[in-house]
């Protein structure tokens, strides 16, 4: 999974890989075209189209027939597809939050979030013809944030299926190989969800969409939201981003009405609720505010971010003890947050615990998930380390 640090005036959730919608389901309504509003934004600065997320390149092809080995048939054909992937030397992939990638740009870069690598590598697959499945697994989502935007990372993984020509039998689950890019520890007896490849690609926009927004470029966020609202409409995670793009465009009434047109689709969305607050409270609906809050709260009495909110006023005041109890509390819901594992050591080393503080700085290094993160861990466990030496 994986992909910042003072408490901000506005609690705007975009959930980049929230996945809601369910395989197997009543068909959804497609969204009406009130929900959209064209004529609010400036064209967009780059191509939005969804065959390109798919896409396989001429170097995807090569390395299809190339690098796998072997005749393309034989009921070995998902393992020796699979070890082509990881194997050190071939295809070597590691996980990376700034950007989610199309199959082709996750290829070419050797790098990708755990959407991009679901992505290529279902692409790959389908070029060798094997049956793909797209799932949503139920770990407990991560969260970061940035600036006054708070981030909801799910996770998604595939299984690869069997050919019939190989003797399988499609999507029977003896025959299945499941790809995942957390550690096995992670999904021991996890729950998973089957998801429709629409799904999977509005997912894919949908992140383009807040990382569109994170960068200030509003109007490629609301192509890319747009996008993933006609590509899955049962998405709700892209019409809580779009409510987002509103109201940081300065479009209340636009906002609510996705906003609350979201909360209709799914009436304990915690996620909605929290973006739709403030935008009834600027429109003046402050009783339908108070109510929703009232309900948020009982919800979700200790949100994202809260406990470490608390944790950061306590060292604004020195209280390096009360901090330390605080980043650890948030810790135990979201043990791979890396900027977590930063603020207790701050705190450990408030009070004087350099040892503790050393192992929260590597475990913050461990789990950064940018190359800058990880060199200003780095740099401050060398810190930590050479005045331990003296």
């Amino acid at each position: 999974m994986g992909d910042r640090i003072l408490k901000t005036m506005v609690r705007a959730l975009l959930p980049l890989f929230l996945l809601l919608a369910a395989c197997g389901s009543a068909p959804v309504a497609p969204p009406p075209d009130r929900l959209f509003n064209d004529h609010l934004f400036h064209a967009p600065s780059e191509r939005i189209v969804p065959d390109d997320i798919f896409a396989v390149s001429d170097a995807m092809k090569r390395f299809v027939r190339t690098e796998i080995g072997g005749p393309l048939h034989g009921g070995g054909i998902q393992h020796r597809f699979a070890e082509a992937l990881y194997t050190k030397g071939e295809l070597r992939l590691e996980y990376e939050s700034v950007r989610t990638r199309n199959a082709a740009e996750a290829f070419d870069a050797r790098t990708g979030n755990c959407l991009s690598l679901v992505i290529m590598t279902a692409a790959l697959a389908k070029e060798i013809g094997l049956p793909v499945r797209y799932q949503r697994v139920y770990v407990d989502d991560t969260w970061s944030r940035s600036g006054d935007v708070y981030f909801s990372i799910g996770h998604v993984n595939l299984s690869l299926g069997r050919r019939q020509i190989d003797g399988g039998f499609g999507h029977n689950d003896s025959d299945m190989l499941t790809i995942d890019f957390l550690p096995p520890r992670d999904l021991r007896g996890v729950r998973t969800q089957e998801l429709e490849e629409q799904t999977i690609a509005a997912m894919y926009m949908n992140n383009r969409a807040a990382e569109s927004f994170t960068r200030g470029q509003l109007d490629d966020a609301y192509w890319w939201a747009r996008a993933a609202i006609e590509k899955d409409p049962g998405f709700v995670g892209a019409y809580n981003t779009l409510g987002v793009i509103y109201r940081r465009h300065g479009n209340a009434k636009e906002a609510e009405q996705v906003l609350a047109g979201a909360l209709e689709r799914e009436p304990a969305n915690t996620h909605v609720m929290s973006n739709l607050i403030p935008v009834l409270d600027g429109l003046g609906r402050v009783a339908e505010s108070r109510n929703l809050a009232l309900k948020l709260e009982q919800l979700e009495p200790n949100p994202p971010f809260s406990f470490f909110n608390r944790g950061l006023a306590a060292l604004e005041r020195s209280d390096f003890t009360a901090a330390r109890d605080l980043f650890a509390r948030e810790i135990d819901r979201a043990p791979y947050n890396h900027e977590f594992h930063y603020w207790l050591a701050v705190a450990h080393a408030g009070l004087g615990d350099r040892e503790r503080a050393r192992k929260e700085l590597v475990t913050a290094l461990e789990t950064s998930s940018t190359t800058n993160d990880r060199a200003m861990y780095a740099a401050k466990l060398d810190r930590i380390k050479a005045s331990q030496a003296r």
